[in-house]
């Protein structure tokens, strides 16, 4: 039996392996199918290094991608006070660079991954994350944030976020959703905290020292993640080789899941840097339109949890196509058009489980795709390619803005145009690993 290299379902051709009863494809056969080397014969299913691993990848991707999920508020604070002298696009680099280095160095977290295991790219990567917040903290000029914010930051929390991702994972096969979804929930924890711990320290202390207790909270989940993070697979170095990046994206499939997640990154981080600015936009109250990051990433959290239970019942692939579909609905239909403060409220809570749930299954989707041993570097390509799209769809957004005299109507087209070629995508990689079929588990 033929299978095309990096897909969990069988090439057309055999038919004696996919019909069953009435000619249909088995949902296990779709939902399961990798090539031989791609899972480890037995997998735990659990055992407490398995439950450590998920509350350790918890508290990286608290420290780590929930504190990225505040970019909304650091974009409207150095707008208002620390950078008022330039323009929203021109902040926005700071932000969408921070974003980028996260994704854009996953390649390199992720060989880390493959050859050592999770514990040395996260023990760099929490002292440059940690670093990186202390030095914002003494940070006034442009060019400081970008070196202190930007860039040691968010190489940190790169070298946090792809190991503590795909780590857990390492002992699931049939509930790897549910402990990836468990894992990242700790991103949407992180964004309802930090955004808080800033608003309401700001006034109190400044933004020197709100900075500083930051990162003493995240240097202590740092450590918890040190003490309990591990991985299933047997970790060893391997010579360097430029084609175990290039090869993966002359699969097919692999390469249509690059594409989708960069469309998919590209619209999502338009809503995510500029929802605080469009709704004080729109009339609403500084201090309310900071508390949309709290309501956004705290409805993440159901986005980052239940969607991951129903994609192992219902077919992965099934529930991100729904749900990206849900996003794309969300934004054309009700950010776009809505302006009271209302709708501002329920467009963040609903965005936030949308744009949640497509987090969350992405990197469950790629590891289905991909051969165990090789999920580290592939997830980091993947992301590191997305990572494309969050540097480039806030400044592009700003720029929309400022062209059409601060109006933000056509960077809500913007993003949703975003989020319609990734659903094209997905279908279309849905489709192809379904042998077309829609009534299956895939």
């Amino acid at each position: 039996m033929e299978k095309e290299p990096g897909t969990n379902a069988t090439v057309a051709g055999d038919s004696s392996s996919l019909e069953k009863g009435a000619g249909k494809i088995s949902n296990d056969d779709i939902q399961e199918q990798q090539p031989k080397h791609a899972e480890l014969p037995d997998l735990p299913e659990g055992g407490t290094k398995a439950y450590l691993a998920v509350i350790g990848a918890f508290a990286g991707m608290f420290v780590s991608f929930g504190w990225v999920n505040c970019l909304a508020i650091f974009q409207a604070e150095y707008q208002t006070n620390q950078l008022k002298d330039y323009t929203s696009s021109e902040v926005s680099w700071i932000t969408s660079t921070e974003f980028f280095c996260m994704l854009f160095v996953s390649p390199l977290s992720g060989r880390l991954f493959d050859q050592y295991g999770p514990r040395l790219p996260i023990a760099i990567g929490s002292f440059m994350h940690v670093f990186g917040i202390m030095m914002t903290s003494l940070s006034t000029k442009y060019y400081q944030f970008v070196l202190s914010q930007s860039i040691c930051s968010g190489i940190g929390a790169s070298l946090i976020f792809t190991p503590v991702i795909a780590a857990p994972m390492t002992y699931f096969r049939k509930r790897r959703a549910i402990a990836g979804g468990l894992a990242v929930a700790g991103s949407s924890l992180g964004g309802v905290i930090f955004p808080l711990m800033v608003v309401h320290l700001l006034p109190k202390v400044g933004f020197p020292w709100t900075m500083r207790i930051c990162a003493f909270l995240i240097l202590g989940l740092l450590i918890v993640t040190n003490l309990t993070i591990s991985s299933y697979l047997q970790h060893k170095p391997r010579p360097f080789k430029l084609s175990q990046y290039i090869g993966p994206l002359r699969e097919l499939n692999f390469l249509l899941m690059c594409i989708c997640s960069f469309f998919l990154y590209w619209g999502m981080f338009v809503p995510l840097n500029y929802i605080v600015t469009s709704a004080i936009h729109d009339g609403m109250s500084i201090t309310m339109a900071f508390n949309l990051i709290p309501i956004l990433n705290g409805a993440s959290f159901i986005g980052r949890t239940l969607p991951n239970v129903l994609a192992d019942k219902y077919g992965r692939f099934n529930v991100m196509t729904l749900m990206i579909l849900f996003s794309t609905i969300i934004v054309l239909g009700l950010w776009l058009p809505g302006h009271s403060h209302a709708a501002i409220i329920v467009f963040a809570a609903l965005f936030g489980i949308g744009s949640g749930a497509c987090i969350g299954l992405g990197p469950v989707l790629i590891m289905n795709i991909s051969p165990m041993q090789e999920a580290g570097y592939r997830m980091g390509t993947v992301m590191a390619i997305a990572g494309l799209g969050t540097l480039t769809s806030p400044p592009i957004g700003g720029a929309i803005v400022a062209r059409h005299g601060g109006s933000y109507v056509f960077a809500c087209v913007f993003s949703g145009v975003g989020y319609l070629v990734s659903l094209l995508g997905i279908l279309v990689l849905r489709g192809r690993i379904a042998e077309w079929k829609i009534a299956v588990k895939v």
